[in-house]
């Protein structure tokens, strides 16, 4: 995947500037696929280069002009070839996973407050993706939601996310945990 069907998939709700476009990534699309702003300009230059996306110049009054930029019909041809081609298998590539493979031999300490840090950033995140799903969804329940709601492809990649997330907290406080009551019974190799 690169990064122009992201930013295509993610300018599919609307027409955004460069900067509510990083906003919609930090909120929804970077818990499967992170960017800084600068990319994201970068990629929105390239989009539209290729007739991709179409942008267009906002005067403002009271603060500096915008460019604001939608998906054109090639930028949505683009996304169904995209969604039609076969996906490869994800991998994590993670350094904590690294320290934790090598707990055996290293001092556990720095590390459990790794582990727990990263609980702690996948908490705050989970109450994040809580608050977006029931914002996304008003009034209706999930299920009808999902039968019957209008979009639901950032619903479903922020329930992902939400797995993901709680998936990763309660890894790391389990793996902190272990390795806390471990040093106790043994000290460092």
């Amino acid at each position: 995947m690169a990064l122009r069907h992201a930013v295509l998939a993610a300018l599919l709700d609307g027409e955004y500037s460069g900067y509510q476009l990083a906003k919609a990534f930090d909120i929804g699309v970077a818990n499967f696929w992170h960017a800084v702003p600068q990319q994201l300009y970068t990629e929105l230059a390239k989009l539209e280069q290729d007739g991709l996306v179409a942008g267009r110049q906002v005067v403002q009054e009271t603060r500096p002009n915008k460019r604001v930029y939608r998906v054109t019909d090639a930028g949505l041809a683009e996304l169904e070839s995209f969604a039609a081609a076969v996906s490869k298998p994800s991998f994590i590539r993670d350094d904590l996973l690294v320290k934790v493979q090598a707990a055996d031999r290293v001092d556990s300490t720095p590390l459990i407050t790794q582990l727990e840090e990263r609980a702690s950033s996948a908490e705050a995140r989970i109450e994040l993706f809580g608050g977006l799903l029931r914002q996304m969804r008003g009034d209706a329940d999930e299920e009808e939601f999902l039968l019957r709601g209008e979009r639901i492809g950032p619903y479903l990649t922020c329930m992902r996310g939400l797995a993901f997330e709680r998936d990763t907290r309660d890894w790391c406080l389990r793996v902190a945990a272990l390795l806390r009551e471990r040093s106790g019974v043994r000290g460092r190799r």
